[in-house]
């Protein structure tokens, strides 16, 4: 990996640095979109088909809780568990990453992830799915953090709002291919002596496996390995995350652990936990809800597409607002206040046309501010540190993808209705809110350059 601290930039680089976030040259747009087009669609393909492992299960359960004898509170608590093993082994992974490189790594996660996501087929009772679904969140531990984690070594801060949002796409591309093919599935009587839940999990596990070998040869571990790249566009990445360093005071000779033990690291995880809760509260329980509209299994799973549609729309539109305005935290305020009305919204209205209206509201906002908030990492972590503190942030975050699941089913349970779940996920987004003042008042001081992105100067 290139070591920006090393270089030694020209006069005529260093002034091109200093004009970074001020304006962006026709040459820089045709690097970065050169770069984005090399990197993201390989990318954004292997986190769709984790994102489909990981929520696939939500459709399962259509079946699969009468078939094993699944309760709704057994069900949320072996949904959760996958962000337990998760949490457990995030850090870890991303550490070995930034030793072994992405190439070997990212090939181990998705042989390993597919191949639990295949077992899944084999659950037999409460016990099988719980150790599972921890298996499948420890197996994909570090992809997410990873895959933000190497792109921190292509795009310097001014375009990583962008670029993060076209890669979180992959999660709303990923609800809309699951829903009609799991509908499709779960409309089948099974083949080859397996039951259509089991074919499920079956046929959502096996791409994982078949993308090994791509990822081992297609896959460049760095800029300085990636034979698409000129001399010029090297010089240009290496002066641009050069001048991020200096400019944000980055220093990647650091103890890469000492990120576990910043205050900076734990509050931003704090600010990203309802987010995560939110998402996965909510798709890991949307084809029931959906379901409780007296629709088929086929039905329900197109109109459980109609969510992601609108996430899509969010991701296109407010990672790219957040940077040509150069600001972070407004938006963070402004959408997460937005998706706690909506969500809650979703939970009081009884139309099950207002309240598909309302939940798709609320993808629209709740998937497309993480790639803003994304960003903020950047502002204090680099080399190591980085890979270790995002990995850090993202797993300590991810518990709230057991505490949404698990606590819908619990309340489900005690209230009989989802509407008093969907209260409890508005209240966590209010939550968000409130740690994002906090989170812009530890983040000062700002950087020294004028016009740097990712600065989180409110407007």
């Amino acid at each position: 990996m290139t070591n920006p601290q090393a270089l030694q930039p020209s006069k005529t680089d260093t002034r091109a640095a200093q004009t970074v976030g001020n304006s962006e040259s026709e040459e820089e747009k045709l690097i970065v979109g050169h770069i984005a087009r090399r990197l993201l669609p390989f990318l954004a393909l292997i986190y769709v088909v984790a994102y489909v492992d990981r929520t696939v299960v939500g459709f399962a359960k259509l079946h699969m809780n009468a078939a094993v004898g699944l309760s709704d509170a057994a069900y949320g608590l072996g949904a959760g568990l996958f962000f337990v093993g998760y949490f457990l082994c995030e850090v870890p992974s991303n550490f070995a990453l930034s030793r072994l490189g992405a190439r070997v790594w990212f090939a181990r996660i998705l042989l390993t992830w597919g191949t639990i996501t295949m077992a899944m087929a084999f659950v037999s009772g409460p016990k099988s799915f719980y150790t599972l679904r921890f298996l499948l969140g420890a197996a994909e531990a570090g992809l997410y953090p990873g895959i933000l984690y190497f792109l921190t070594q292509w795009f310097p801060m001014r375009h990583r709002a962008r670029v993060i949002g076209l890669l979180v796409l992959a999660q709303p591309i990923a609800g809309i291919v699951t829903g009609p093919i799991a509908g499709a599935l779960l409309e089948t009587h099974g083949i080859f002596g397996l039951s259509n839940w089991q074919m499920l999990f079956v046929v959502s596990g096996l791409p994982a496996v078949l993308l090994c070998i791509p990822t081992l040869r297609l896959l460049p571990e760095s800029p300085a390995h990636a034979r698409w790249l000129d001399d010029r566009e090297r010089r240009w990445i290496e002066r641009s995350l050069a001048a991020d360093q200096r400019n944000y005071s980055l220093d990647p000779h650091r103890n890469p652990f000492s990120a576990l033990k910043d205050c900076r690291v734990l509050l931003l995880a704090l600010l990203f936990l309802p987010f995560p809760l939110c998402i996965y509260g909510l798709s890991l329980w949307l084809p029931t809800i959906i379901k409780a509209f007296g629709v088929s299994d086929s039905t329900a799973g197109l109109l459980s597409a109609v969510p992601y549609l609108f996430a899509v729309v969010g991701l296109l539109i407010v990672p790219r607002h957040s940077d040509k305005r150069r600001e972070r935290y407004g938006h963070i305020v402004v959408v997460s206040g937005m998706a706690a009305l909506t969500m809650a919204a979703s939970a009081w209205v009884h139309s099950p046309a207002l309240q598909l209206l309302f939940i798709s509201l609320t993808a629209f906002s709740i998937y497309s501010i993480q790639a803003v908030v994304w960003t903020l990492p950047g502002e204090f972590l680099t080399g190591a540190s980085a890979a270790v503190g995002i990995a850090t942030i993202n797993s300590l975050a991810n518990l709230g993808g057991y505490l949404g699941p698990y606590g819908i089913g619990l309340i489900k349970e005690a209230t009989g209705s989802l509407a008093a779940g969907l209260y409890f996920l508005a209240a966590t987004l209010v939550f968000a809110v409130l740690v994002t003042f906090a989170v812009r008042a530890t983040l000062r001081p700002h950087p020294r350059t004028e016009g740097s992105l990712g600065s989180g100067r409110g407007k």
